[in-house]
């Protein structure tokens, strides 16, 4: 089993960044067996956070269409 796993992991090493990111999230998400009951209402609570930090000034936004050439870039 150790020499299947080496060998999967050998070959994934090789996928191109993005592909590797992906097959990352996919790993992860299988282990994800259990809903968190808090996790809507954490969720929540952040986003109205981020909300006020950014009426208030805190923070500056950046246009949705430049944070994702910012992270394709990175992919690429």
């Amino acid at each position: 089993m150790a020499l299947k796993i080496k060998e999967i992991e050998e070959e994934s090493l090789r996928l191109p960044l993005h592909e590797r990111a992906l097959l990352a999230e996919h790993l992860i998400q299988s282990l994800e067996t259990e809903e968190d009951e808090d996790a809507e209402r954490l969720w929540v609570a952040e986003a109205e956070r981020r909300y006020k930090e950014y009426k208030e000034g805190r923070v500056k936004a950046k246009p949705a269409d430049m944070v994702f050439q910012d992270i394709r870039s990175k992919l690429a």
